[in-house]
């Protein structure tokens, strides 16, 4: 049998079986050693909650990391109903292993409607042909370590940094650190999949955008870890589409960097902003 490809493998992540009601499983790749990603823990959390809504769409979610998942063990998410109102649901989400907390979420959810509208323009960026491809370069910078590159597969999101960093060797440089990313496959239109997708690939790159100005990686000595992740909906979008991922840190204090994202799709529509506050300590 041959083996999955990357995005197949995240559609069978992104399936979960509901045990009772409000109650869902997830699971992570086979074979997935150290921690459950950040990004997936997100993504199966909001889909969890989206399982209890209807006619509803999300809009922003606001979570925490508590403790590191286990990627050998599946992940219990419990869905608790705070509110439903007339034109907006609230959801909390908690994820357990073990019979211990590794993650909460609350998120909101809106009948959709007409309203005011506006929004920043798309900063200039090199088009994401011309940009090298996030793997390709990383072949390149451990072709000495082959062992390293093989840590990490190939991704499900494609990625391709306009500003990347020397992880082996990096410099203090701006906190403005723009990406081009997709899925590499279409999954159609579906608002709430691709608002699942688009929260599993937001987690990818925000982190280390707070070590950018002191010229610090993980591979130089840094411990870190996302310590929180927000995501607000704007606009609906097709995540299999180029989007440009604006981010920067605009402060760093307490071993901890902060860090926010704007995400346009490449015809200019913002379609999300992101937060997160990550653990960045001198070991």
């Amino acid at each position: 049998m041959s083996e999955l490809s990357a995005t197949d493998q995240l559609k069978r992540t992104l399936t979960l079986e509901q045990i009772e009601v409000n109650l869902f499983l997830g699971r992570s790749r086979p074979g997935e050693t150290g921690r459950i990603f950040g990004g997936q823990v997100v993504s199966q959390a909001l889909l969890a909650a989206m399982k209890t809504v209807e006619g509803r769409v999300c809009h922003s979610l606001q979570s925490y990391f508590i403790r590191p998942g286990d990627p050998t063990q599946p992940v219990l998410y419990q869905v608790e109903h705070s509110r439903d109102g007339r034109s907006f649901t609230t959801r909390r989400v908690i994820a357990i292993q073990k019979g211990e907390q590794i993650f909460n979420m609350a998120c909101s959810f809106q009948v959709p409607e007409e309203g005011y509208s506006h929004q920043d323009a798309m900063p200039d960026a090199p088009a994401p042909d011309t940009v090298q491809e996030e793997r390709a370069r990383l072949l390149e910078l451990f072709a000495d370590a082959p062992a390293t590159i093989e840590r990490w597969p190939e991704t499900p999101i494609e990625m391709r940094a306009v500003e990347p960093v020397n992880i082996r060797d990096p410099k203090p440089v701006s906190s403005i650190h723009r990406v081009w990313f997709r899925l590499r496959e279409d999954w159609g239109d579906d608002i709430a999949l691709n608002q699942v997708v688009l929260a599993y690939a937001s987690d990818y790159s925000l982190l280390g955008t707070g070590m950018r100005p002191h010229g610090v990686s993980w591979m130089t000595g840094i411990q870190g870890a996302s310590l929180d992740h927000i995501v607000w909906f704007h606009r609906p979008t097709n995540f299999s589409r180029w989007h440009l991922y604006v981010q920067d840190s605009p402060s760093a204090s307490g071993a901890r960097g902060f860090n926010r994202g704007s995400i346009y799709r490449d015809d200019g529509v913002l379609v999300a902003s992101t937060a997160q506050e990550g653990l960045i300590r001198k070991r």
